[in-house]
């Protein structure tokens, strides 16, 4: 099976998480090496723009989410 096997969450906190979810894969995709993500975390975890970046990217994934379960509403 698929790691992303939908974006249909029931709520609008699961698809936060799968927001979330999203954005790590998108790093790890990019940067495959565990390591050398270990080694940049230090960097990034301690600058406030690396930090705003990082939500901005949830936020992006937050919306696409959203957008694909009508934004929770029952038609």
């Amino acid at each position: 099976m698929s790691w992303l096997p939908t974006l249909q969450t029931a709520t609008p906190e699961e698809g936060y998480e799968l927001a979330i979810k999203l954005s790590r894969m998108a790093v790890k995709k990019t940067q495959p090496d565990d390591e050398a993500r270990a080694r940049m975390r230090p960097e990034y975890a301690n600058d406030a723009d690396s930090l705003i970046a990082s939500s901005h990217v949830v936020a992006v994934n937050f919306h696409t989410v959203s957008q694909a379960n009508d934004h929770w509403r029952d038609r």
